[in-house]
């Protein structure tokens, strides 16, 4: 922006100067739903407003009640396709006759002080089609909707008050490029505004601000151009400062120019900084430089302000042992990208993003040990750049184009020579706009558009533009391995590919574009995936898709809020549901639990165990650019989750550095049922980019080589004997203090009562379960059709053998069950007088042989009957979601304490980021609202919990260590085929095929919309204690499955247990957790 004086360029901001006017806020507003239906005169000067409606600018007119908000992937929303090929129908640049237009209208006036400048209108972005008009006269058309769109308008203002009318079209041959997985929806959704220079003044600016080979020293070279908008030729001086972050002028320089009428004239400066300051998302050092142009005889010009950072970019090979690769270097350093994908979402205004949210996903990201961000897939505002620099992300800009729609065919645009220039008016647009940011580290063609001749094209103008100045890389995602890509940036590649081709090498860097699919609750693997970029020079780290879910904010008609996607808005529009909400954080910013597997991953110091026994361990400082000055190194050793020691560490280490270190633990002995663990952790002193003092930025754990058995518990007091009651449907087992009933028909527990309370709500207690709500992953991958025996063995038991007998005091009943899968569940309860219940679980394999069990001659002839054995025939090759039991506490047992992984929601293949303690929480907050519900709350690596509420509870003791959710909601809540009578979402399917849709053919083959107002806390808590619950998966959600590690064979026998412990506020569940039972 321009100002009149360096103190007004260096004190106010972008939209602070007197040469600016904001246009945002309330415009009128016409909409129709075709161009056809729009009056004649509807860009005129003066019309009529009595049809006009109010609307907000910016934010998109969809988001206001205009039209009808659409969110499909990469089909084209505007033409139907083929439902053989899944091409459109139509070919491009064809546009429906039913093309929506909205018109903006609004008056503008200038001041006086704005006399003999050139006046310019600035739209940062419209979508699609935009026509520019001033008091009735057109002006100009743009239809690249994520650059800005600069019109002159000099000539078509006068004094006074003037109309403003911008006229857009929904649909524009520009929308068969942006074709990206978001909102189609339109309007004006960035800023607009008027601006001012004087008739002689910077027109464009070029600051190449590298360093030499030592990256010690500053090169600087800016050139400039400056326009002559006069009737004569006209003389100027060009001066130029830059100034240290103290306003210490650093450098300085001045050049006489003479530009002749209506021309451009270019001056250059150059110097050399000694010792300067480098910019890095470690440590964004910035520069401010001010360029002032100052016609002849006038007592003052323009002063344009703007950061400088210091920084190189290269790809160059590095020899690491008896390797050599070909490695992206930023300022000498083979640095990791930990970066994330961002769209530009709003849930209250659509695609508008103000700079408060910005700032609040910037910092969420510098949170959580993220350094990059690409703009997927295409620029972003101005201001984010700005922020980036300021506060260190480094940027992978995208240039506007996506043609997913058109698929990478014959078909693709990018191979048609038509579509040449707009893929190069767009690339340009690209760069001029954003070429001398400092953050802007890697540029990038587009995204999904194919790679034929026009991407080779745009390729070599970024490369020539490039070459002499900052060097930095230009990358394309669909070249794959071909020459007009300076990386290989796949998607979604898995911890094998990239262990293969990490160990294979390659030549160029390795940095997936696009991976770890963060859709609802899941980013398993991330930590496997890590290993091997941590392992490799040449993987040089990756862009989780994506950051932030693109719900919008919805009410429904009780005024509860919900989050809205694909499919929810309009009737039989193409949709592809929930699947813009891929999002590590949740429309309003919240951060998705995932996002502590992403910190961990990420964070900048990792801690190694080298003899545990001796507490001998190293700390390995990962970052390129930075001491450890400002970090404090602290740990404790927990016994069962109580810390017993703590301590500081001292380390002193310079980047990328290591250093061995010792706890003292030569005075810990093991002890019956006793685990110690080690914790460290490291703390931010001072607060430095957004990451405030206190900040935890790296966490690990060790569990020490102490271990000894159980003590086997006896009890000490003196009950009640128990006495069984066996009849045809109900086994009982009683005294004056307890009281336990298994339903045989039922094949529940209906009863466990001890000391008059009830532990079981509404007979609703312990019974066989191998169901959860599908998460997004188990949707894509087919799951919930594929594995649905396992729900179907979730309900409607078949008991076929119970046994009833006492064992010394106790009683032990019995229960096997003969599953839908065809395979034997047999749970084993074993009552104590005090009330205490063991329960013993063997999941039987469906390839079991007659002659390896033990059961009742009745039980062996149902077991083997030809339907059972067809039915684990049918099984045996399948996973099991899950395997365990699940039982609902009364909702006043909410309060909840564990000995787990924790604090977050983790899952067995995302639990790196979690660490084994203590941790205290409620069946309430264990609830993760996913935008679209599903399975959510688990803990993995538990010894124990208990519920309690307030005076009383019961305890949950592991034989080994389980798994377990504890929410106000049944796992039937959570399976969009359980719970509601909403639609099923049919994707972007021909009109044929929806006239002849079948809604029952869908069931456990695609979710139904729910969403989170589906969700109403129920009057109890419902307990799932697991064996073992299968990952989440995330390599992506179209079909990875979690991996084997991560997942149940059906094929296998397993067994496993726990026990329940009523107890009261005058427990000592430290003690009690630590029995063998």
């Amino acid at each position: 922006m321009t100002f009149d004086n360096e103190n007004n360029a260096l004190n106010k901001r972008f939209n602070e100067s007197d040469y600016y006017i904001p246009l945002n806020g309330t415009w009128k507003f016409y909409f129709v739903d075709s161009y056809k239906q729009l009056p004649e005169n509807i860009t005129d000067s003066v019309v009529s407003l009595t049809d006009w409606k109010d609307i907000k600018v910016p934010g998109n007119w969809e988001m206001q009640g205009f039209g009808t908000p659409i969110y499909v992937n990469h089909p084209y929303e505007f033409v139907e396709r083929d439902p053989k090929t899944r091409y459109p129908k139509m070919d491009a640049p064809y546009l429906p006759e039913e093309t929506p237009v909205g018109v903006y209208r609004r008056e503008i006036s200038i001041p006086e002080n704005w006399n003999n400048r050139e006046i310019f209108l600035t739209l940062d972005g419209a979508k699609s089609g935009v026509y520019v008009y001033i008091n009735g006269k057109e002006v100009g058309y743009s239809e690249d909707s994520k650059t800005s769109a600069e019109f002159n308008i000099t000539k078509y203002v006068n004094e006074g008050i003037n109309s403003l009318v911008i006229k857009i079209y929904r649909w524009s041959t520009g929308s068969y490029l942006e074709a990206q997985d978001f909102w189609r929806i339109s309007g004006i959704e960035r800023d607009v505004f008027l601006w001012s220079q004087p008739k002689t003044s910077l027109r464009d600016f070029r600051v190449k601000s590298t360093l030499d080979d030592s990256y010690l020293n500053g090169i600087f070279e800016l050139e400039t151009t400056i326009r002559n908008y006069s009737s004569k030729v006209s003389y100027a001086e060009v001066n130029y400062k830059l100034l240290d972050s103290e306003s210490n002028v650093v450098l300085t320089g001045s050049k006489p120019i003479g530009v002749q009428s209506g021309g451009e004239s270019s001056v250059s400066f150059s110097a050399l900084i000694p010792d300067v300051k480098t910019w890095t998302s470690e440590h964004p050092n910035l520069y401010k430089l001010l360029i002032t142009v100052t016609p002849e005889s006038a007592e003052s010009g323009e002063v344009v302000p703007y950061s400088v950072g210091f920084r190189k970019f290269e790809i160059v090979p590095i020899t690491t042992g008896d390797r050599t690769d070909r490695l992206f270097l930023v300022n000498g350093q083979p640095i990791k990208l930990k970066g994330v994908n961002i769209h530009e979402t709003n849930p209250e205004t659509g695609h508008y993003v103000t700079e408060e949210l910005m700032i609040k996903d910037l910092t969420l990201m510098k949170l959580n040990n993220i350094n990059t961000v690409r703009l997927s897939h295409y620029p972003q505002p101005r201001r984010f750049y700005e922020l980036c620099s300021e506060y260190g992300l480094y940027v992978y800009d995208e240039a506007n184009i996506e043609s997913h729609g058109l698929y990478y065919g014959e078909k693709s645009p990018s191979r048609h020579p038509e579509w040449e220039q707009a893929h190069m008016d767009r690339t340009i647009n690209m760069f001029e706009r954003n070429k001398n940011h400092p953050s802007v580290a890697i540029w990038s063609l587009g995204n999904e558009a194919g790679n034929g001749i026009n991407f080779f094209h745009t390729y070599k103008y970024l490369k020539d533009q490039e070459r002499n100045f900052m060097n930095r890389p230009v990358n394309y995602e669909r070249s794959l391995w071909d020459l007009n890509t300076d990386m290989y940036v796949p998607q979604y590649p898995s911890a094998a590919w990239l262990e293969e081709i990490g160990a294979k090498g390659s030549d160029r860097p390795v940095i997936p574009s696009e991976y770890s699919h963060a859709m609802g609750n899941s980013n398993g693997n991330l930590d496997i995936q890590w290993e091997a970029i941590y392992k490799y020079p040449n993987l040089q780290g990756g862009y989780i898709w994506d950051w932030v879910d693109q719900g919008m904010d919805e009410t429904d008609e009780n005024g509860n809020h919900y989050w809205t996607y694909g499919g929810d808005y309009g009737v039989d529009t193409p949709s592809d549901g929930n699947f813009n909400n891929n999002g590590l954080i949740d429309p309003s910013r919240v951060p998705h639990p995932a996002i502590a597997e992403v910190k961990y991953v990420h964070q900048n110091f990792a801690f190694e165990a080298i003899d545990l026994n001796a507490g001998v361990f190293k700390v390995i400082n990962r970052q390129y650019f930075t001491n450890t000055d400002n970090y404090d190194f602290l740990y404790d050793i927990t016994e069962n989750g109580n810390v017993i020691a703590e301590g500081e560490l001292s380390v002193s280490l310079l980047p990328q550095q290591w250093m061995q270190f010792s706890i003292p633990v030569e005075k810990l002995e093991s002890k019956p049922g006793v685990e110690y663990f080690i914790n460290f952790k490291v703390v931010q002193k001072e607060e430095q980019s957004l990451v405030p003092a206190g900040h935890i930025v790296a966490i690990e754990q060790f569990k020490l080589p102490l271990t000894e058995p159980k003590l086997t518990y006896a009890e000490k007091n003196v009950f009640p004997a128990l006495n069984m009651n066996n009849t045809e449907n109900i086994i009982n087992i009683s005294s004056p203090q307890v009281e336990f009933e298994f339903d045989k028909k039922s094949g529940v527990v209906t009863s466990y009562r001890v000391n008059n309370n009830e532990y079981f709500n509404d007979g609703f207690g312990i019974q066989p379960n191998f169901w959860r709500g599908p998460n997004d992953n188990d949707y894509g991958n087919g799951a919930p059709h594929r594995l649905q025996i396992w729900k179907q063995s979730s309900k409607n038991f078949n008991v076929i053998d119970t046994k009833v007998a006492p064992e010394g005091d106790n009683i032990v009943v019995d229960v096997t069950y003969l599953l839908a899968a065809g395979n034997l569940y047999n749970v084993k309860y074993t009552i104590h007088p005090s009330g205490i219940l063991k329960v013993g679980v063997v999941f039987h394999s469906t390839d079991i042989e007659e002659k390896s069990i033990e059961a009742s001659e009745a039980a062996l002839t149902a077991t083997f009957s030809p339907e059972a054995s067809a039915a684990r025939k049918a099984s045996s090759t399948l996973v099991v979601p899950r395997i365990g039991v699940r039982f609902r506490l009364p909702v006043t047992m909410n309060n909840v304490e564990y000995f787990g992984k924790g604090p977050y929601e983790n899952y067995v293949d995302r639990a790196s980021g979690s660490k084994i303690g203590k941790y205290k929480t409620t069946a309430d907050d264990m609830y993760v609202p996913y935008t679209r519900p599903q399975e959510n709350g688990h803990r993995t690596d538990t010894r124990w919990l208990a519920f309690t509420n307030g005076e009383n509870g019961l305890l949950v003791v592991a034989d080994s260590t389980i798994g377990f959710n504890a929410l106000r909601n049944s796992v039937e809540d959570f399976d969009s085929e359980e719970a509601t009578h909403r639609p099923y979402q049919w994707n972007n399917f021909s009109s044929e095929e929806i006239a002849a849709r079948n809604d029952e053919n869908a069931k456990n083959r695609m979710p139904r919309q729910t969403h989170i107002n589906d969700i109403v806390p129920q009057n109890f808590v419902e307990v799932c204690i697991d064996m073992k619950q299968q990952g989440v998966a995330g390599y992506n959600s179209w079909g990875a499955r979690p991996l084997p590690e991560y997942s149940i064979p059906a094929n296998k026998t397993y067994s496993w247990g726990f026990t329940l412990v009523p107890i009261s506020v005058n427990t000592d569940i430290n003690s009690m957790s630590k029995m063998k039972y």
